[in-house]
């Protein structure tokens, strides 16, 4: 019996870290139902463990009316009630439904009771908390449209906060500003020309002053330029090519690449960084991934041997190379580097 436990217990742990997403785990509802949480996929996700006797438990009537408020923007809440803090969630799933329901008129969907902590703890919980445990009832837990733990709060965060955070998620043009990040893996695939055009024409639509467009974009589409390219990049770079192991070409290995070019006596550069901005959120939001460049556009500029890619791009005498976007289908999923919000200020 005890090597069966054991047995049980490995197979989760095998679950829970082999896991890649949210939708990879099962739970049951307040009927006892099984439930898929891939039957979730493309909604944002507050994944809530509560309690009916506690001193959070007013939170029921925030989250409600976040979720009246964002439910038809692609928000859900999921309401796992957990026992395990002061035994604040007494009677069956059935007895806090109508509890909840009487009290705080819920309609986002609650679950059966689970544990959070321990060697109980339900798997989809041991993933969420990646070994923090969780403290008291109402942690919360926000989840992208793919699946992704963005943020844990603790029942002492403000709502107004998390509401912040739920609003750049719903938000389709919002959250591809806040899940965009420099990729330096890409399948070996190359991107789709008619993506491609849509992806130039968003950046053609920047705002550009007094409409002067100072700016010539060229698109590389020819895997053979970039290979070509590429070969005089390892024969003077040697060393740099060795140490990385993944090593394709010398644009952070993307199949295709957006070289963006500006007036070479000067001037453009703010127009061309509003086009290239335009661009990489558009690209973003099509599934694809960019990395901007400077490093090939130096090489490429002060290497003779690089000359025959500038000329098979035709750039106008009076333009010159400024820099390159990177663009593919993402190999990876970095995490965000943290910004400083203390340089912001706001005049009131």
């Amino acid at each position: 019996m005890q090597r069966m436990i054991f047995s049980l217990m490995a197979m989760v742990c095998v679950l829970t870290l082999s896991a890649q997403n949210v939708y990879d785990f099962k739970v049951k509802d307040d009927v006892g139902q099984e439930v898929s949480l891939s039957d979730f996929k493309g909604k944002v996700l507050l994944i809530v463990n509560t309690a009916t006797r506690c001193g959070f438990t007013p939170q029921y009537k925030e989250l409600e009316a976040l979720y009246e408020k964002y439910r038809s923007e692609g928000l859900e809440i999921l309401d796992f009630p957990c026992n395990q803090f002061g035994q604040q969630a007494p009677g069956t799933i059935q007895e806090i439904h109508q509890f909840c329901s009487a009290n705080f008129d819920i309609q986002f969907p609650q679950f059966d009771k689970i544990e959070v902590n321990g060697a109980n703890a339900h798997p989809l919980y041991t993933w969420l908390k990646a070994g923090n445990d969780i403290k008291w009832n109402f942690t919360k837990f926000l989840v992208s449209r793919d699946g992704r733990v963005l943020k844990r709060y603790e029942p002492t965060d403000k709502m107004t906060d998390i509401e912040a955070d739920i609003c750049l998620e719903v938000n389709p043009v919002l959250s591809s500003i806040m899940a965009r990040r420099s990729i330096r893996k890409y399948l070996d695939k190359p991107v789709e020309h008619e993506k491609l055009e849509a992806v130039v024409k968003c950046g053609i639509n920047a705002p550009s002053g007094m409409n002067r467009q100072p700016w010539i974009i060229r698109v590389v589409e020819n895997q053979k330029l970039i290979a070509d390219v590429t070969e005089v990049f390892k024969t003077k770079n040697p060393d740099m090519v060795k140490r990385d192991k993944d090593f394709k070409n010398m644009f952070r290995n993307a199949p295709n690449i957006i070289c963006i070019c500006t007036p070479a006596r000067g001037g453009g550069e703010l127009d061309a960084g509003l086009l290239g901005e335009n661009m990489m959120l558009a690209a973003q939001s099509l599934g694809l991934g960019t990395c901007c460049l400077g490093g090939p556009v130096r090489f490429i500029k002060t290497e003779p041997e690089a000359k025959f890619f500038l000329d098979s791009l035709e750039i106008p005498e009076d333009y010159q190379l400024n820099y390159i976007i990177a663009i593919g289908y993402p190999d990876e999923q970095p995490e965000a580097k943290p910004r400083d919000a203390g340089k912001v200020k706001y005049i009131k």
